[in-house]
């Protein structure tokens, strides 16, 4: 197969059927909010387009999703393409006034090239080698696989990337599985030599004296993700992300030549996925997007909203939710389908937490393949189904409301920070079966989310100025570089909470030399003399209502005559009794705490409010624990979200009269909302706590 030339483009795309000419910009349209599904229309006989389209423009969908599948109906032999099928279904998607993001189909490579070319599939840990028939079964570190993709992702580049109908890329679908073929594990000990240059450093950093686990040799080092030293675990990891990054990157660097500026590049994520660091990830995209599923059915949306927000802060910017559940998916225990009315409280609540974009997974059910009993919009039969009814309501309420939200985004005074290293770390050594870093990241959020309603969620790296309270709940993984960034931020006037198992590593993964929190106990002033993980709860006294302590409890000593000793455990604690389970001491114009313990959500919920107080953030609006309150904020406006998650009706005081965007109108200074509704409200000018 011969690589892509520059050559001939502008005659290649002057043929095109529903292209635009050769370097035309794409038209500019005003901000709506973009809603849609995943359309498959190579899967149907193409006379039926136009009534699936037909029934997408009367349920409001301006976009759908083509392509990220459809590699072999592209290129059904080597070197032999058909884009004539996609050209049509763009031209007819314009017609219905919907634009399109392509997918770029390398998750799924066709039959002809893994039979060709074996030496792509991807090779398992326990040394099976997949096969055709499932998708992802590429090796993300083969260096042929990657100009196969290259190749195909540059064609489609060039064939569409000035066509006005085209907003977007997405790049493959849902990286996620690890190969160990030998590409891989040479490109892994290159990576060793690339971070420790020599090996005796690395004998050194990963302390191989242990067990005789001395190398002499970077190509003597095992790839293994569990068993091994934890130095080699983290380095693991971290190669992995950098491998997956690539691999995106090799895609993205071939399609920004050849697309307009309008047209965005991005890649679909998913719940709580740690096989990359998506921090990294997101430096190379231009937008951060991901897939919304609730496996169970039972919507938990206070989990849900701490996703949202994770998601929005890979780039500190609005995001794309491009999958979201039509009623049910197919690969639970028990598939339930969500309880009528929950999609839209989703939708609403992925446009509060800075979502400018919902499209369904997916439009019409396959007649065939593994997902055939995967929620839509529309049966095997085309026509609609109870989701549809629902889906139509909310793309009315977007259309609606799309002009108001135009230029706004989700602002807060408060960040948590989220560590993939430290995430690793803690997965490769939790000590107790119960510590979970994403359980105990949700500890911390949910009650947060009560008292102050907008969170963001940000790397550790990443700029804390803009915030009055950054929380830290695990940064068990800590290097030099961070602790001072976050003195830094302490020092100028910040609040820094850290949690427990704080400060406890290095960038090796070995343990700091000093007690927790490491670099941060002089800052501190104070330091973890033991830590302890708990079969049974343990009290913890200097709250108003003394709570409790699970999984995880630490022995606090201060060290300095300025820290004050906030909660204590309390008697019969064996040997945490009486000792301090949380410091606090000011330096410079801020404040660092250290919490040492898991604390209850009762417990939790009262230390971050003080904390809140402390910090001088005032919440916009007081509402009933089961109502969700989000905001938007623009130049010199304002916008509210309110989604009543619960059964009862609920009365909301408000700040001023503001204009009800759904309803029509404007509100009185109450506003009752129905048991699961919701409500935009728009108000200009700033609303003083």
């Amino acid at each position: 197969m011969t690589l892509l030339r520059r050559v001939g483009l502008c005659a290649a795309a002057a043929l095109l059927s529903a292209g635009a000419a050769c370097g035309a910009p794409a038209q500019k349209t005003s901000f709506s909010l973009q809603f849609g599904a995943s359309w498959y229309p190579e899967q149907w006989p193409e006379q039926r387009w136009d009534r699936d389209l037909d029934l997408m423009q009367a349920a409001h969908v301006n976009v759908v999703r083509i392509g990220e599948f459809a590699w072999s109906s592209l290129e059904p032999t080597e070197g032999h393409y058909d884009f004539s099928w996609l050209d049509r279904a763009i031209s007819r998607a314009a017609a219905h006034h919907i634009k399109v993001v392509i997918g770029t189909p390398t998750a799924a490579p066709p039959a002809w090239l893994t039979q060709k070319y074996p030496d792509v599939l991807r090779r398992n840990e326990d040394g099976s080698t997949e096969e055709h028939g499932n998708r992802l079964q590429y090796s993300f570190a083969s260096p042929r696989y990657r100009a196969l993709a290259r190749d195909i992702a540059g064609r489609l580049a060039v064939r569409y990337g000035h066509n006005p109908n085209v907003i977007g890329w997405q790049i493959d679908n849902e990286i996620s599985p690890v190969s160990f073929d030998a590409a891989a594990q040479a490109q892994f000990h290159a990576w060793l030599q690339a971070r420790h240059k020599t090996i005796a450093a690395l004998n050194a950093q990963w302390t191989t004296t242990y067990w005789s686990q001395t190398y002499t040799s970077f190509d003597q080092v095992p790839m293994h993700l569990t068993n091994e030293n934890p130095g080699l675990l983290l380095d693991l990891k971290r190669f992995v992300s950098d491998t997956w990054t690539s691999y995106v990157r090799n895609q993205a660097d071939v399609i920004r030549p050849k697309i307009g500026k309008s047209q965005f590049v991005t890649t679909n994520s998913m719940h709580w996925n740690a096989r990359y660091d998506h921090f990294e990830m997101h430096r190379l995209l231009d937008i951060a997007a991901w897939d919304n599923y609730i496996p169970e059915g039972r919507y938990d949306w206070a989990e849900n909203a701490l996703l949202h927000n994770a998601v929005r802060g890979y780039k500190q910017k609005n995001f794309w939710v491009i999958e979201s559940q039509a009623g049910y998916v197919n690969y639970g225990k028990i598939n339930r389908t969500l309880d009528p009315g929950v999609m839209r409280e989703m939708a609403w609540q992925a446009v509060g937490r800075g979502a400018d974009a919902l499209l369904y997974w997916q439009w019409r059910s396959a007649l065939n393949g593994q997902e055939q009993y995967y929620g839509t919009l529309a049966g095997p039969d085309g026509e609609p189904v109870p989701a549809y009814t629902e889906a139509k309501r909310i793309g009315s309420e977007f259309a609606k409301a799309s002009a108001t939200l135009a230029n706004t985004s989700p602002r807060t005074e408060v960040a948590l920070i989220q560590s993939y290293e430290s995430r690793w770390a803690l997965e490769f050594q939790p000590h107790h079966k119960g510590f979970v870093p994403t359980d105990e990241f949700s500890a911390f959020y949910r009650p947060l989310l009560h008292t102050v309603h907008n969170i963001d969620i940000v790397s550790p790296d990443g700029d804390l100025d803009r915030y009055k309270l950054v929380i830290a709940p695990a940064l068990n993984l800590l290097t030099k570089a961070q602790a001072d960034h976050l003195a830094a931020y302490v020092r100028r006037g910040g609040h820094l909470i850290l949690g427990p198992r704080s400060g406890m590593k290095d960038e090796n993964n070995a343990l700091w030399t000093s007690r927790q929190p490491g670099p941060l106990a002089g800052l501190l002033g104070g330091h973890v003399e033991q830590f302890y993980a708990l079969d049974a709860p343990v009290t913890v006294e200097g709250l108003k209502h003394n709570g409790t302590a699970d999984i995880w409890a630490e022995h606090l000593v201060a060290d300095a005559p300025d820290v004050h000793t906030l909660l204590r455990y309390g008697a019969g604690s064996g040997w945490l009794a009486g000792q301090p389970a949380a410091l606090t001491r000011s330096s410079g114009n801020g404040t660092i705490t250290y919490l040492g313990a898991w604390l209850g959500n009762a417990a939790m919920r009262e230390f971050l409010a003080t904390a809140v107080s402390g910090a001088a953030i005032r919440p916009v609006l007081q509402v009933p624990d089961d109502v969700e309150v989000s905001t938007r904020q623009g130049a010199n406006k304002l916008v509210l979200i309110l989604i009543n998650h619960g059964d009862d009706e609920r009365t909301i005081a408000l700040p001023r009269r503001m204009q009800d965007v759904l309803r029509g109108g404007t509100t009185g200074r109450t506003l009752n909302l129905a048991p699961h509704d919701a409500a935009v409200l728009f108000t200009t000018g700033k609303i003083a706590p």
